[in-house]
């Protein structure tokens, strides 16, 4: 990727058009959403994956990320909580195993895993 200086941040183009980056949200993503995103994005990928291998029946699921930053330390960003609402059938009993093999193969978690706690929950609905 490469990346060029604009007036109000960064941007890169992408095969699905341009994204800009910048520390005002009026401008582009913050850097620090982007990480956030690429947590929640990569885990709910693999989760689906992981469903649909299994053939389980899934309407739909829902991704909710919260994080919680230290201003002490420029922001830095010291624990996300991803929390899952999925929509199916026969999920009763399998989601503790689903869950377990959602964070172990989602590569971004495993990327941030020595530095950012990573915590998921989940929940029927």
């Amino acid at each position: 990727m490469e990346f060029k200086i604009t007036e109000h941040g960064i941007q890169t183009k992408t095969y699905f058009g341009v994204l800009d980056i910048s520390a005002d949200e009026e401008h582009g993503f913050r850097p620090f959403q982007l990480m956030i995103a690429s947590l929640a994005g990569c885990s709910v990928s693999v989760m689906r994956k992981i469903l649909k291998k299994k053939r389980l029946e899934v309407e739909d699921i829902q991704v909710t990320a919260e994080d919680f930053r230290n201003p002490d330390k420029a922001g830095r960003i010291e624990k996300v909580n991803l929390h899952f609402k999925i929509k199916g059938k026969g999920l009763e009993g399998k989601m503790d195993k689903i869950m377990e093999l959602t964070k172990k193969n989602c590569s971004m978690v495993q990327s941030v895993s020595d530095q950012i706690e990573v915590t998921e929950t989940y929940e029927l609905i």
